[in-house]
């Protein structure tokens, strides 16, 4: 998207802290902070306009980062923001609530069922009658139009947020888009560990353990999560990330078809090249709707081991593919394995965007990927393998859920 819209972060902060003070008024306000940019640009405008009326909380719900609720709070809690925050333990309410489920919007609408269960229950315990929270217009336009379902998107699309859970809500970011939210923060001399952090989706991990959620999958992807951060930073991709799948796979008639096109988009020959389709289907983008496809990885072998591939040649073999058979909503592309029979496979996922509504892989230098995966193997004794993500948005969401 080409920035060619004037946006005046000063004007923008100045209008809305007169609204907000309009729309509460003397009244308390709940916002739940997750430590990203739209809730804690959120909270900190909030908080400039109605002071200690303002009740922010932290959900410890299971799907955060590893000490994620305490290293948030400290952040927010000192200068220069300096308003208290208080963590509120749930984790095992909201473990319960998805346990069992394996289908992506399945999960995020349960999320979001004890999301608002809960904060209706704080804000009642607190006297609040409004709820402000940091939903963002890509938010909007992805719910709205069936690609997935924001946690945090209600009175867009007729739930009455009054009826159901007590309380009003006020969404001072709603017609922004993400560039436009960093830059208000940055204005508000937000700490740079926030307004520059990458986005994480409000059902936290969740939406990153493909399939069905059990606790030794969770733990792992949260120490691969570190790894992969740490490692990807330095080329500061728009995202990245890791998420996780069960090493379980099913048969498909088009495997051969498949590596045909593999080997003539890579120049690789037919006995080189491994494919599998996961049992467990993950979310893409067909006509501007969601859909769910078939997620496959491929292991293409050289003399010297994994063949290392131009990203360009991995992603006009994804095309390829796709194109030839739409019912594959991703192409993962091996950076390492054990050889051992383990029980999850690892997918490192990084991309550029601009608005977050389109995305494109990001290059990142193989070495990395390599060292990466070898880390994420050593460290995480319940993976087996770990892949590249070689899809763009579209076909793929940016999430791989």
């Amino acid at each position: 998207m080409l920035r060619l819209e004037i946006f005046n972060p000063k004007e923008f902060v100045e209008k809305q802290i007169e609204e907000i003070r309009q729309v509460i008024g003397k009244s308390k306000a709940l916002i739940a902070v997750s430590g990203g940019v739209d809730s804690s640009t959120c909270a900190v405008l909030t908080h400039r306009a109605i002071g200690d009326n303002l009740i922010c909380v932290i959900l410890d719900d299971a799907f955060m980062r590893i000490n994620e609720p305490e290293k948030v709070a400290e952040i927010l809690s000192k200068p220069p923001l300096n308003f208290p925050v208080k963590i509120e333990r749930v984790q095992e309410r909201f473990l319960g609530s998805l346990k069992g489920l394996k289908d992506a919007e399945e999960k995020r609408k349960a999320f979001r069922a004890t999301f608002y269960e809960v904060l209706s229950e704080i804000a009642k315990r607190e006297g609040c009658e409004y709820l402000v929270q940091g939903t963002i217009l890509a938010d909007v336009i992805e719910t709205k139009s069936g690609i997935k379902t924001q946690h945090n998107v209600l009175k867009q699309i007729g739930i009455s947020t009054h009826e159901m859970y007590g309380f009003k809500v006020v969404e001072p970011l709603v017609s922004l888009l993400k560039w436009q939210v960093r830059e208000i923060a940055r204005y508000l001399k937000i700490p740079p560990e926030i307004s520059e952090r990458q986005p994480f989706p409000g059902p936290g991990l969740s939406v990153r353990v493909v399939g069905e959620i059990k606790i030794d999958k969770l733990m792992a992807l949260k120490k691969a999560t570190a790894i992969v951060e740490e490692s990807l930073a330095v080329y500061k991709p728009s995202q990245y990330f890791a998420a996780i799948m069960d090493n379980k796979f099913r048969p498909n008639p088009n495997i051969k078809g498949i590596k045909r096109i593999i080997a003539e988009s890579l120049g690789v020959d037919l006995e080189k090249i491994l494919v599998k389709i996961f049992v467990d289907k993950a979310t893409g983008i067909k006509d501007d709707t969601r859909k769910y496809g078939n997620v496959i990885a491929v292991k293409c072998v050289g003399d010297q081991g994994i063949c290392i591939c131009p990203l360009s040649g991995l992603i006009e073999m994804q095309k390829s593919i796709i194109d030839a058979y739409p019912s594959i909503a991703r192409v993962l592309y091996l950076v390492s394995e054990t050889g051992e029979k383990r029980p999850y496979s690892i997918i490192i996922r990084a991309v550029t965007t601009e608005d977050f509504l389109t995305a494109h892989v990001a290059e990142i230098p193989w070495e990395c990927l390599s060292d990466c995966a070898k880390k994420i193997l050593d460290v995480c004794k319940e993976v087996s393998a770990v892949y590249y993500d070689i899809t763009p948005k579209p076909p793929a969401t940016i999430e791989m859920e």
